[in-house]
């Protein structure tokens, strides 16, 4: 429900309403906008409080009007937050107006590595380093990650090359961890749906880099962001990283790039698509960041490793040096043309 006050509408009318949504049990959210000021409720409502916070609200002085949200997501919603976020972690901004590149190897397995890494991505222009401390493998057999160890790593290479970090927590009880480590806390595809490691990192108050499941709908993936946003950490970031594939053996996934306009349509956050899982394929992967950009995306998280060959963990969609530096050429030279900062 958004209750839209009247243009002129006073600073104690605006109070008085937000406290008689108060009274309800439900919480207001006051949303300043150009010229008037509108009341979002975010909380699901029965159909009888809702009439009844209808008909309270429909005669106090300086409402204008009460609409019905059309979407099950609320503080995801561009309904309720009119203006788009740019998610700001140090000197990077994610965002509209900003394409970021997030590069690295998709398992941290040694310092040397790791930092190869870096510094391929610190001197082709990109900002954000990636890699897995805790694997979620399909086989129990194949490589985990090196758990604490990668993160300090991590961190230790963040901190050399000047770039910010991000790694992926799989559970709540891992998430203090790897926020004392990294800038950005990711939750995987796997774990989009797993509402409490989904609480526990809004609660940490560090962003929070979301990636779609691979069988979910908008739908699904903005509620799974209103899990983050409604810890009261506003700092989510989307990643679209491609749908189960119907022609599997050509792609390892679907890339939905579709989803960048859509969600830009319907929600404020910003959206960072992921080409690497979104096909598998280290040969499809530039045309799909360049065609993600081109779709409005606010950036992209590139698998890149000095061997892909030796990789621990997704070798087959792993960028190698000279690849990237080549991505990252092609991508600046569109971006201009684009008309984003890269």
């Amino acid at each position: 429900m958004i209750i839209t006050m009247e243009v002129d509408a006073t600073s104690a009318q605006v109070d008085a309403v937000a406290k008689a949504i108060r009274e309800q049990g439900v919480d207001p959210l006051v949303l300043p906008g150009e010229g008037r000021v509108a009341i979002g409720i975010p909380s699901a409502l029965t159909s009888d409080k809702r009439d009844q916070i209808e008909t309270m609200l429909g005669g106090m002085d300086g409402v204008s009007k009460i609409t019905q949200t059309s979407r099950p997501y609320k503080l995801a919603s561009l309904e309720f937050h009119r203006q788009k976020t740019v998610v700001e972690v140090g000197k990077v901004k994610v965002g509209p107006g900003h394409f970021v590149m997030f590069g690295g190897p998709c398992s941290i397995e040694s310092y040397d590595q790791l930092a190869r890494s870096a510094e391929v991505i610190a001197k082709s222009g990109g900002t954000v380093l990636r890699g897995g401390a805790f694997k979620p493998r399909t086989s129990p057999y194949a490589f985990q990650g090196l758990a604490e160890e990668g993160l300090q790593i991590m961190k230790r290479v963040g901190d050399e090359f000047g770039l910010v970090t991000i790694s992926e927590a799989m559970s709540p009880e891992q998430v203090p961890l790897v926020a004392q480590y990294v800038d950005i806390i990711q939750i995987g595809a796997r774990s989009m749906q797993n509402f409490p490691l989904l609480i526990s990192a809004g609660k940490a108050m560090k962003p929070v880099f979301l990636k779609r499941g691979p069988s979910a709908s908008i739908d699904d993936f903005l509620l799974a962001a209103e899990y983050v946003l409604s810890q009261g950490n506003p700092d989510v970031i989307l990643c679209e990283r491609g749908v189960m594939a119907i022609d599997r053996g050509y792609t390892r996934n679907t890339l939905d790039l579709s989803a960048v306009p859509v969600l830009k349509e319907y929600s404020h956050l910003p959206v960072i698509v992921d080409p690497s899982h979104g096909t598998g394929k280290a040969k499809y992967v530039a045309p799909m960041a360049k065609a993600a950009m081109v779709a409005g995306a606010d950036g992209v998280m590139v698998e890149m490793h000095p061997n892909p060959k030796e990789a621990l963990s997704d070798g087959s969609q792993a960028l190698t040096v000279d690849q990237f530096e080549r991505l990252m050429d092609e991508l600046k030279k569109l971006a201009e043309f684009v008309g984003v900062a890269m």
